[in-house]
């Protein structure tokens, strides 16, 4: 492959697919390339889901122009995007009078950042909205503006509307090197070809210090800093609660919280573990992380229901040498532009790190925007939710929407079909899970999953034993005798 692209962006997170997103409404060439087969497999599976107010980070900070900026756009994206989003509103808890100070310092900086809307209320006030909470909770910080979501599902609408107009998504593709000549941009060498370009916005999440040495920029590190979660059935949220509940914040960052997410269950963590920078990729959960996680919780919520644990799950932070995000041209290597240590609140901060980054390469280019771009996204059916006259209708249409196959969540063979032939469609099984939710239940996929590889297998026209689970060498089969697939 040798191909000519305006931009390329490097990393298939909400950061990166949120710039192809706002980039894909100018005449520019875009391409995108994510070395996995999944778009947002690294920390966008595997955070909070929060979409934060502002008031945490420090006044005049890039995390904190984003995050204010980025939660009202989101506010816009919601219905043009079709995004997963309840505006819940935040708490932050304090138990003593000590934490009730830090209130009133969130309270002012948030004021200072441009939050809306934020107010301190006593213990009581708080606990008429949730119930479950501790009988310690002294009072909390409200933050209106706070929201949760579905984190992969907004990286996949930004990257289809880009698709759809006419920007270029390519995955399985790792960056090999960046070819640089008189201290310029020329090209991306990939493991599938070159593309040659001017502009390489670097978003690539833990790795993009090491993506940025490769143009020559070393003026950086990323640290990788883990954090360990439990999920629970949705059968507890009657039990626990409805919002984001945080506990005053350190400084290793915002605390172990309890939070509900968008499609009924409920979550708490995460913890913080700063890890050696060889172990960028480590996201094994560990037994003192799980009972720091519950310890750390019942001071919010004292009945946490282990019993309805149905799986744990760690995300990576790309923690940044500068304590900041990092954005905007590289001062070594002209035409890289960074989008690197984007940790919290860089979900909540992407569309505006996307408008900020794009409008720099539009006044230097010139470049026009597109007056023939398209808003919006092909719906995508989700058959449970519907009336029962439209699903007649549906499965009178296509008798696969009639056939059952995630009996936990209720998904249906037709949208497993729709989800791999989507403009950025799935091609594993975890793929089809979070575009699905097939495999998301009680039973996290032990009835449904050899169904769902056995459609990939069919839909793609591959053999079942190239199916995989996620990443590249992920595959479902393994042959005990060779040492690879089966």
């Amino acid at each position: 492959m040798t191909k000519q692209a305006d931009v390329v962006v490097i990393g298939g997170g909400i950061t990166g697919t949120a710039i192809l997103h706002e980039l894909a409404k100018y005449n520019l060439r875009a391409v995108l390339v994510e070395q996995e087969p999944e778009l947002a497999a690294g920390t966008t599976k595997a955070n909070s889901a929060i979409l934060h107010a502002g008031f945490d980070a420090p006044t005049g900070s890039m995390k904190a122009r984003m995050n204010v900026a980025g939660n009202a756009m989101y506010h816009d994206l919601k219905d043009e995007l079709d995004l997963d989003i309840r505006w819940s509103g935040s708490y932050v808890a304090a138990l003593d009078d000590e934490q009730m100070a830090v209130l009133q310092e969130l309270l002012e900086r948030g004021n200072a950042n441009g939050v809306p809307g934020l107010k301190i209320i006593s213990g009581d006030e708080m606990r008429k909205e949730e119930p479950n909470v501790s009988k310690d909770i002294k009072g909390a910080l409200w933050a209106p503006t706070a929201g949760i979501c579905w984190p992969f599902g907004l990286a996949l609408a930004f990257a289809e509307n880009a698709v759809i107009n006419g920007a270029e998504v390519i995955r399985e593709c790792q960056v090999t090197g960046i070819t640089v000549e008189d201290g310029a941009v020329k090209a991306v060498e990939t493991d599938k070809g070159t593309i040659e370009t001017k502009y390489v916005i670097n978003a690539a999440g833990v790795h993009a210090d090491e993506i940025s040495r490769l143009a020559g920029d070393d003026s950086f590190q990323i640290h990788p800093r883990r954090g360990e979660y439990i999920l629970f059935d949705k059968t507890a949220q009657k039990d626990l609660v409805y919002s984001p509940i945080f506990p005053t914040p350190t400084k290793m960052g915002k605390g172990i919280l309890v939070c509900a997410t968008t499609h009924g269950n409920v979550f708490v963590g995460p913890n913080a573990q700063d890890m050696p920078d060889s172990e960028k990729d480590d996201t094994a959960v560990t037994i003192p992380g799980m009972d720091d996680i519950l310890d750390k919780a019942r001071r919010l919520v004292p009945n946490i229901p282990v019993g309805a644990t149905i799986t744990e799950f760690v995300g990576v932070r790309a923690v940044s040498s500068t304590g900041d995000f990092i954005l905007g041209p590289s001062e070594k290597t002209k035409g890289l532009i960074q989008a690197a240590g984007i940790q919290s609140p860089g979900l909540t901060s992407a569309p505006a790190i996307a408008k900020y980054l794009v409008d720099g390469i539009v006044a230097e280019t010139g470049a026009a925007a597109k007056t023939d771009y398209k808003k919006g996204r092909p719906a995508q059916p989700c058959f449970r939710m519907m009336a029962e006259a439209d699903q007649k209708a549906l499965i009178a249409k296509d008798p696969r929407y009639g056939r059952v196959i995630c009996r936990c969540e209720t998904i249906t063979e037709g949208e497993i079909v729709d989800a791999i032939h989507r403009p950025v469609g799935a091609r594993t099984v975890d793929g089809v899970k979070r575009r699905t939710r097939a495999g998301m239940g009680r039973c996290q996929g032990g009835f449904c999953g050899p169904r769902v590889t056995q459609i990939l297998s069919r839909e793609l026209n591959i053999p079942v034993t190239e199916v995989r689970k996620e990443m590249r060498n992920s595959y479902m089969f393994y042959d005990k005798e060779s040492g690879g697939k089966a």
